[in-house]
């Protein structure tokens, strides 16, 4: 696949999200970048994870690129721990939200834990954005705070 025709995807995805949240009236949520929820407790020896989702801009102009900057933190007890984290990496879910407020897969991206990743992206409307991981053999599910980026 070309790059223009990921472009392409992403535009056509972006104008389908946002005809779908004006038909609903849907508001957006406010900005919480920075404080990260995380799943509520270990079951089956299942370790907590933190998922942290950071934009470099709030707000951009249409088809402006901004950078996400992803986190997965894992967590034991409150506070991380060496040897919870496995050598493989875990999927982490770029989401957006559309009419009702439900949440749809944008990507998906690996990242080991307590590991890092970040990727360039423009929208031509105005998203709301969440990183999720799912429930895995090791890990907890959890999902970072909503980002809203503003299309000028």
């Amino acid at each position: 696949m070309n790059h223009t025709l990921i472009s392409r995807a992403c535009r056509t995805f972006a104008v389908l999200a946002i005809s779908c949240a004006l038909v609903a009236g849907f508001t957006p949520a406010a900005s919480a970048i920075g404080s990260p929820v995380t799943a509520a407790s270990t079951t089956n020896g299942k370790k907590k994870v933190n998922v942290g989702l950071d934009l470099s801009k709030k707000q951009a102009k249409a088809n402006e690129e901004v950078k996400l900057k992803g986190k997965l933190d894992v967590l034991e007890g409150g506070l991380l721990s060496d040897d919870a984290v496995s050598s493989g990496s875990e999927t982490l879910i770029l989401q957006t939200q559309i009419s009702g407020g439900v949440w749809v897969d944008y990507g998906s991206y690996y990242c080991k834990p307590k590991g890092t990743f970040s990727l360039n992206f423009s929208f031509s409307a105005t998203v709301s954005l969440r990183l999720y991981h799912p429930e895995t053999t090791l890990y907890l599910s959890a999902y970072s705070s909503i980002s809203l980026l503003t299309i000028l």
